[in-house]
C-alpha cells in the first residue's frame, strides 16, 4: 500500500484522479462522525462534502459540455443512481426494522414518515417545516435526519445538468463561449444563496439550516471552482502548496471554533467551505509539497472509499443505540457506535455498493442504471408506507372504540379521570393523534428572532371585534391558543398572540442549554413586544409562561409595572403542570398499565416557591389570577387522560384538543374582566 503519486502524475497539473480529494473526503466524514458522536466537537464536515460534490460533478458536466455541447442526462443520472441508491435504500429499510424493534411506538410512526421523505430526497424540507433543531439532545432527533444533506445533493444532481446545459447554450449564443455566462450565473447563485442563509438564520433557523435555497451556494461554489480550474491550475506550484495547506488549516480551525451553539448556517459555515475550496484549488496545480503529501495515504484512501456508507450508518445507530442497549448513552458508547458503523460501512461497500458501481450492464445501458436506482428508491419508499399501516400494539380496554372526547367538563371530570387512571376512557385514534395535536391557533416566534412583528396568524378569536385582548408569553402561553380562539369568538373579542419560544415576559436572566449562552434574543424581543402592546392599547393583557428557576421578584415587578402603566386589565394565567416524560410515548408503551403515566401532583407542579412569587407580584399590580391546576389535577394526581383526551402532546405542553375543552374553565373569569 503506497502513495498514488508517480513521476508522471507529478508533472501533470489537472488530473482525472485526485488523491487529495479522496483524502479530503475521508477528513470530511471523520469530522462528521466525531461531531455527531461527541468524540470531538468539530463542525463543517458536511459543508466540506458539499464543496467536494460541487467540484466533482461540475468538472464532469463542464468537460462534457465543452466536448459535445450537451450532457447525456441518462448517463449522468444513471451514474448518480448507481452510486447513491443501493446504500441509501438498504439503510432506510434496515433503520425501519431497527426502529420497529427498539423505538417507542410513536417514535416509530414519526420515523417512518421521515424515512419516506428520505426515500424521496425531500427530508430536508420536512425538517425545515417541522422546525427541527439539528443539535437538540432531547430525544426528538430522527434516525433519518442526516439524510437532509443527501436530499439537497440529490436535488442538486437533478437540476444542475439541465441548468448548466441551458446556460452554456445561451452563453455560446451571446458570447460565443460556453463558460462566460455560466460563471456569471454561478456567482449569482453563490452570492444570493449565501445571503439567504445568513439572513434566514436569525428569522427562521431551521429553514436556513435545511433549506436547499440557503445551502445550494456551497455546492455551486464547488462548481465555480471546477469552472476556474484550468486557470487556477497554472498558479506557481509553490503558491499552490501554500494555498492547499492554508485550506486545511482553515477547515480544521474554523471547524473547531464552531460549536452546536453557533447560529448555523449563518456566516460560520464560510470557514469550512472556504477551507475545502482552497485545498481543492491548491491541488489543481499538483504541487509537490502541497497538502496532498498528508492526505494521500492508504488509511485516508480506504476511509474515503467507505465514507458514503459510514455517513449512512453512523447516525441511525447513534440515535437508536440507547434503545438497543437499554441504558443511558455513555462516553464509551460514542466509540462503539463509531467503530460499529464503520464496520457496517465496510460491509456495505463491498457487498452492496461495489457490486452496483462495477456492474458493466448498468454503465453500458444507462436506462438500466436509472431503472435499478428508481426501483430501489421506490422499494424503500413503499416499505415506509407499508410500515405506517402497521397497527400499534396497544391493549387499552377501549382501544379502537369511539370514546367520547369531552375533555374538561368541570372538576368532576378530572376527579373521575384520577379514579379511572388504571383504565382510562381513550380511543386508539385519539392516542394516535395526540403527538401531533399541538394546537393550531396563534403565532410563536422561534429562539433566534429578536423582535416581534405582528402577522395575520397572530390574531385569533373574533377578528372583527373592537375589543382587543393580548396573550403574552412563551410556549406555555402558545399552548392555550385553541382555548383563547374559542373564547374570543364566544365573547366577541379579538385576541392577539405575542409569544416567543422560551422567553418569559418577566425580566429574568435566561440561559439556554441548547444555545450554550445567555438567551439575549429574549430581552431584545421583549422590548419590541411591550412597545407593540403599548401602541395597541388592548382592553386586556393576559400573561402566561412556564415558571423559571431563575425567577426573581425584581424581574416580575419590572414587567408587571410596565403592563399596569398601559391602563389595560391584567390577567395572570399561572403555569400548567409539567410532566417529566413524554406522555403519548408513555401511554403507547404502557397501554396495559396506563396508570404508570399518571403524574403525582408534587412532581408535576414544579418550582412551587417561584410559582408563588409570580402570583404574588401579579396580584400586587392588580392582575386577576387564574389557577389552572383544578383543570389538570385532583386528589394528589394529574392524570394523563381526561375526558378521552390525552392531556399533553410531549413532556411539557398540553394538546390542542384538551386546551380547546378548557374554554368553559376560562370563560367566567374573562367575562367578568371584560365587563369591568
Amino acid at each position: 500500500m503506497t502513495s498514488h503519486r508517480s513521476s508522471a502524475a507529478e508533472t501533470e497539473r489537472l488530473r482525472k484522479y485526485r488523491p487529495d480529494i479522496q483524502g479530503l473526503r475521508a477528513v470530511a466524514i471523520i469530522m462528521v462522525v466525531c461531531m455527531h458522536t461527541g468524540i470531538l466537537d468539530i463542525h463543517g464536515g458536511v459543508d466540506v462534502s458539499f464543496v467536494l460534490s460541487g467540484f466533482l460533478i461540475g468538472s464532469q458536466l463542464l468537460a462534457e459540455i465543452d466536448r459535445t455541447g450537451k450532457v447525456s442526462l441518462s448517463r449522468f443520472w444513471a451514474r448518480r443512481f448507481r452510486r447513491l441508491a443501493p446504500g441509501a435504500a438498504l439503510t432506510i429499510v434496515a433503520t425501519g426494522v431497527l426502529s420497529w424493534l427498539y423505538a417507542s411506538p410513536f417514535s416509530f410512526r414519526s420515523y417512518m414518515d421521515d424515512g419516506l421523505a428520505a426515500s424521496l430526497s425531500v427530508i430536508n424540507w420536512r425538517l425545515a417545516e417541522n422546525g427541527t433543531d439539528y443539535f437538540a439532545n432531547d430525544g426528538s432527533q430522527s434516525p433519518y435526519q442526516h439524510f437532509w444533506s443527501l436530499g439537497i445533493e440529490e436535488q442538486f444532481y437533478l437540476a444542475t445538468p439541465i441548468v448548466l446545459v441551458v446556460v452554456a447554450w445561451l452563453s455560446r449564443l451571446v458570447f460565443r463561449r460556453n463558460r462566460v455566462l455560466v460563471g456569471v450565473v454561478l456567482m449569482a447563485v453563490v452570492g444570493g444563496s449565501f445571503h439567504l442563509g445568513y439572513t434566514e438564520t436569525t428569522s427562521n433557523q431551521p429553514l436556513a439550516y435545511f433549506g436547499t435555497q440557503s445551502r445550494i451556494w456551497e455546492l455551486a461554489f464547488g462548481v465555480l471552482l471546477a469552472l476556474w480550474a484550468p486557470v487556477i491550475s497554472r498558479m506557481p506550484r509553490g503558491l499552490a502548496a501554500v494555498v492547499s495547506w492554508l485550506g486545511l488549516a482553515t477547515t480544521l480551525v474554523t471547524g473547531l471554533l464552531i460549536t452546536e451553539n453557533t447560529p448555523l448556517p449563518g456566516y460560520a459555515v464560510l470557514g469550512p467551505v472556504l477551507g475545502a475550496w482552497l485545498i481543492i484549488a491548491g491541488g489543481c496545480a499538483n504541487p509537490r509539497l502541497g497538502v496532498e503529501r498528508l492526505l494521500d495515504n492508504p488509511v485516508l484512501d480506504f476511509i474515503g472509499k467507505v465514507s458514503y456508507g459510514w455517513y449512512l450508518w453512523h447516525w441511525p445507530l447513534l440515535i437508536l443505540w440507547p434503545h438497543i442497549i437499554g441504558w443511558e448513552f455513555g462516553y464509551s458508547d460514542r466509540f462503539r457506535v463509531a467503530v460499529l458503523s464503520f464496520l457496517v460501512a465496510i460491509a456495505t461497500h463491498y457487498v452492496v455498493e461495489k457490486r452496483f458501481r462495477e456492474n458493466v450492464k448498468l454503465v453500458v445501458r444507462p436506462w438500466r442504471g436509472i431503472l435499478t436506482g428508481g426501483t430501489l428508491t421506490a422499494t424503500s419508499a413503499v416499505a415506509m408506507v407499508v410500515a405506517l399501516q402497521v397497527p400499534l400494539n396497544l391493549s387499552f380496554g377501549t382501544a379502537g372504540t369511539a370514546a367520547a372526547l369531552t375533555g374538561f367538563d368541570g372538576t368532576r371530570s378530572v376527579e373521575r379521570a384520577v379514579t379511572e387512571r388504571s383504565a382510562p376512557e381513550i380511543s386508539e385514534s385519539a392516542l394516535l393523534k395526540s403527538p401531533d395535536d399541538r394546537g393550531d391557533h396563534g403565532c410563536i416566534d422561534q429562539l433566534l428572532v429578536t423582535s416581534f412583528t405582528p402577522h395575520d396568524d397572530c390574531v385569533i378569536g373574533d377578528r372583527t371585534s373592537d375589543r382587543t385582548m393580548v396573550l403574552l408569553g412563551d410556549s406555555h402561553a402558545y399552548q392555550w391558543g385553541n382555548a383563547f380562539d374559542t373564547l374570543g369568538r364566544k365573547l366577541h373579542v379579538k385576541v392577539v398572540t405575542v409569544i416567543k419560544s422560551g422567553c418569559s415576559p418577566e425580566v429574568y436572566k435566561i440561559t439556554r442549554e441548547d444555545l450554550g449562552r445567555a438567551y439575549t434574543e429574549c430581552p431584545q424581543w421583549r422590548t419590541t413586544a411591550l412597545a407593540y402592546i403599548k401602541k395597541l392599547k388592548p382592553d386586556v393583557i393576559v400573561v402566561a409562561n412556564r415558571v423559571q428557576y431563575t425567577t426573581v421578584r425584581a424581574g416580575a415587578v419590572d414587567t408587571f409595572r410596565k403592563l399596569r402603566a398601559m391602563g389595560s386589565e391584567l390577567v395572570y394565567l399561572a403555569d400548567t403542570p409539567k410532566p417529566t416524560f413524554n406522555i403519548p410515548d408513555c401511554l403507547a408503551e404502557n397501554s396495559a398499565h396506563p396508570a404508570e403515566c399518571t403524574l403525582a401532583s408534587e412532581t408535576a407542579v414544579d418550582l412551587p416557591d417561584f410559582r408563588k412569587l409570580e402570583r404574588e407580584v401579579a396580584e400586587e399590580y392588580g392582575a386577576t389570577v387564574i389557577n389552572p391546576l383544578p383543570a389538570f389535577c385532583a386528589n394528589g394526581y394529574c392524570p394523563a387522560v381526561i375526558g378521552g383526551h390525552v392531556v399533553y402532546w410531549d413532556n411539557s405542553h398540553m394538546t390542542g384538543g384538551y386546551a380547546k375543552s378548557l374554554e368553559p374553565f376560562l370563560e367566567p373569569t374573562f367575562r367578568k374582566v371584560l365587563a369591568g
